[in-house]
């Protein structure tokens, strides 16, 4: 029997929040769940360039998707940008795949924040019934953006960075993983698509990390 993940609560705005090792940000008062940089055809995009890269990492990100609906029941999904990765992601299996998952959540509400992929791969398919809006895009007391940046009178949610942290163990031992990472009025996610990379974030004063590994989230 598989373990349940182990989730960080955290307070943000003055509300509740879940921080998920898929990664994802879930909001319980409102049943939104957050993905920020999913990049479905990063890996179609470089074969389609003649590098051999790994292949399935559509369908794997479309399986976390499922678990996470499974889990939580959302109400809408707000992709924080980058939802396709390039124009030449726009392959007819990576549409098929992604026109069966969102057959399979018919109720659900999808919105996508554009970031500077969607930009060149385009909106989603009509098909897709994904309602495409630019950042800063308001939701009580946040502001959905993909792009790190302060706003006034929101609390940002962003993506973008794809934040990694450096774990050190005894000795010469390090590990490199995805983080969320708070600073100030804004929360980073760490890219939620497979194969798409990282950025290591380096400390700062009054900068916080929550890190991402072994099916739990924890701040560091």
């Amino acid at each position: 029997m598989s373990s349940i993940p182990k989730a960080c609560r955290i307070e943000l705005a003055g509300q509740q929040i879940d921080l998920l090792p898929d990664p994802a940000l879930w909001w319980p008062a409102e049943r939104v769940l957050f993905i920020a940089d999913l990049h479905l055809g990063k890996a179609a995009t470089y074969r389609a360039l003649g590098q051999p890269v790994p292949s399935g990492t559509t369908q794997e990100n479309l399986a976390r998707l499922d678990r996470l609906i499974d889990r939580h029941a959302p109400g809408e999904i707000v992709f924080l940008g980058d939802f396709l990765h390039a124009a030449q992601a726009r392959t007819p299996q990576l549409l098929a795949a992604v026109e069966a998952w969102r057959t399979r959540h018919p109720a659900l509400t999808c919105t996508l924040v554009r970031g500077n992929h969607d930009s060149r791969a385009g909106d989603p398919p009509a098909s897709l019934r994904v309602r495409v809006v630019d950042e800063p895009h308001p939701m009580g007391p946040f502001a959905a953006c993909h792009h790190p940046q302060q706003q006034p009178s929101h609390f940002v949610l962003a993506g973008h960075v794809h934040p990694t942290l450096k774990l050190h163990g005894r000795g010469r031992d390090s590990v490199r993983v995805r983080c969320f990472v708070q600073d100030g009025d804004q929360l980073i996610l760490p890219a939620f698509g497979e194969f798409t990379g990282g950025w290591r974030v380096d400390a700062a004063p009054d900068r916080r990390f929550y890190a991402v590994g072994g099916e739990a989230v924890w701040k560091v």
